[in-house]
């Protein structure tokens, strides 16, 4: 970037992106909605479903639930074994969309081995997909038409509309394609008129790409992918990956260290997109019991 543009998308040298700071502002701005809801006879509830006993997801529902907690939204654990089954599962849903107290349902993924993924997020009632994978919700996103964006994706931008970051003409880069980071990353880029390349595992000349761009968002789950050979010098770096290494420390798919002294700003890992990946969960819940509030016909009975 030179000019002009260079000094509207570029902030202070090497500031950290506080993701964790930004997001206890946004679960803070959600408490009135969750209380206006409250009076309004709604109590915003969302069901966090898990199956079997990975270690990271009983932290990822654990957080969430505690997130909820923290706002007013009450939350609701399903928790079922790994022997669990695609049909077993699918009833689980079934009864979850069919209870109108229920505002949001997340199926924390992955899911045990032999279920399938996607039949189960399809059974999801679209209204109540507050992470936003859906097919229905996917699609609303790309016609521009959202009813719920991804919660990461939707993290994503938040963070860089707090950080200030002028996307309008930006030159914007994604790491990774996949249905729930990287294609609804460059949809709301693209969207914020932003002129977008995606790359994937086929890109060639990955860093001559990566060079280009003003605004760069990593999601591939490689650690240390992006090193600082690869990042145009004042450019806004989001770092999206979390990978435990064996040591079990957290990392990134940026190479946090030497991409610093090349970016203007950057999110660290963790601390960076990951607690606004929750904040932007429970945004969706309320939104869902705002929805479920202008939709009911009895507007006496607590839902």
């Amino acid at each position: 970037m030179t000019g002009t543009r260079a000094r509207q998308v570029i902030v202070t040298a090497a500031s950290v992106i506080d993701g964790k700071a930004i997001a206890a502002q946004v679960r803070a701005d959600l408490i009135p909605d969750v209380t206006a809801l409250r009076d309004a006879g709604i109590i915003t509830t969302l069901a966090v479903v898990l199956a079997g006993d990975d270690p990271a997801s009983q932290v990822y529902v654990r957080n969430k639930v505690r997130a909820c907690e923290e706002v007013g939204i009450a939350s609701r654990r399903v928790l079922l074994p790994s022997a669990t089954t695609t049909a077993e599962l699918l009833h689980v849903i079934a009864e979850l969309n069919a209870d109108a107290t229920v505002h949001g349902i997340l199926v924390q993924l992955p899911l045990p081995r032999g279920v399938d993924t996607d039949t189960v997020i399809d059974a999801i009632a679209p209204e109540k997909d507050v992470d936003g994978f859906h097919p229905e919700n996917v699609g609303r996103l790309m016609a521009g038409r959202p009813r719920f964006v991804s919660c990461t994706p939707a993290g994503v931008m938040r963070l860089l509309a707090e950080t200030r970051v002028v996307l309008s003409g930006a030159t914007a880069v994604v790491l990774g394609r996949s249905r729930t980071v990287g294609q609804p990353v460059a949809a709301l880029l693209t969207a914020a008129d932003a002129t977008v390349t995606v790359c994937h595992s086929r890109t060639r000349d990955l860093g001559a790409v990566t060079r280009t761009a003003d605004v760069l968002v990593a999601a591939v789950g490689r650690p240390g992918l992006v090193k600082a050979d690869m990042v145009k010098p004042g450019a806004v770096v989001i770092d999206v990956g979390i990978n435990r290494l064996e040591s079990g420390a957290l990392v990134g798919d940026v190479d946090y260290a030497g991409v610093s002294a090349v970016a203007s700003a950057i999110t660290p890992v963790p601390g960076g997109v990951g607690p606004m990946t929750i904040a932007m969960l429970l945004q969706n819940t309320i939104l869902a019991a705002k929805a479920r509030l202008s939709s009911r016909g009895d507007r006496g009975a607590p839902q």
